[in-house]
C-alpha cells in the first residue's frame, strides 16, 4: 500500500479524558498553514514501513523517486512486488510510464477505483500516526513536526505487526461473501468470482 500524507504544524486536538478535579487544559495552537509532506508504502507480507519526507510538493518528479527508492529496498530476487495505490495524477504520469512499463515484471502497480480512500489500508497508519505523533501537542517549528512523525515512523521500519494489522484485508473472506451473494440470488448482475 502506497500514498501521500501532509502533517500540518498547527496540529490536531482531540478529545481527552482529565481527571474532574482538574483544570481544563489550554491547548495552544500555531497560526500557519505550514505542513510537511511524506510518502509512505506498507508492505503486506510483514508490516515493514517505508516512507521519504517530501520538503517540496508532490509530482510525478518526487513520486518516481519514492518509487524508485521503494523499488530498491523491496524487490529481491524471485519475487514480484505489487504496489497498491490510488488514483493520484502523479501516479499515472507520463515522466515515468516508460519506467513502470520497463519494470511491470517484478514491480507492477495496482490502481484503486477513483474516490475510494477507504479502500487504501495505509490511510489508516496516517490516523495513528497522528494520533501517536501530533494529537493534543504544541509545534514552534515545522522541524518540530517532521520530528515527531519521523520518531513514530522510524519505529515502523522493522517487521510490525501494528501496521500488518491496520493494512491487512481478508479479500478471500470477502470473495465467499460475493458467492454466497451470486448462490441466492442468481440473476444478479455481478461477476462470478472464481
Amino acid at each position: 500500500m502506497l500514498d501521500e500524507v501532509h502533517f500540518q504544524q498547527y496540529g490536531s486536538r482531540c478529545r481527552m479524558w482529565i481527571p474532574p478535579e482538574e483544570k481544563d487544559p489550554v491547548i495552544r495552537h500555531h497560526p500557519t498553514r505550514k505542513s510537511v509532506g511524506y510518502f509512505g508504502a506498507v508492505r503486506l507480507r510483514d508490516g515493514k514501513f517505508v516512507f521519504q519526507r517530501e520538503d517540496d510538493s508532490f509530482n510525478a518528479k518526487t513520486c518516481l523517486k519514492f518509487f524508485k527508492m521503494l523499488k530498491r529496498k523491496s524487490v529481491s530476487p524471485g519475487r514480484r512486488i505489487v504496489v497498491v495505490l490510488d488514483n493520484a495524477r502523479y501516479h499515472h504520469a507520463r515522466l515515468h510510464k516508460t519506467w513502470r512499463k520497463r519494470n511491470a515484471g517484478h514491480f507492477s502497480f495496482l490502481f484503486l477505483p477513483a474516490y475510494s480512500p477507504n479502500l487504501n489500508m495505509i490511510e489508516r497508519v496516517w490516523k495513528l500516526t497522528r494520533r501517536r505523533s501530533i494529537h493534543n501537542r504544541y509545534f514552534s517549528s515545522i522541524t518540530e513536526v517532521a520530528e515527531a512523525v519521523e520518531l513514530q515512523f522510524k519505529k515502523w521500519r522493522i517487521q510490525n505487526p501494528t501496521l500488518l494489522k491496520l493494512c491487512a484485508f481478508n479479500a478471500p473472506t470477502q470473495f465467499r461473501h460475493r458467492e454466497v451473494a451470486d448462490e441466492v440470488n442468481p440473476t444478479s448482475s455481478r461477476p462470478v468470482v472464481g
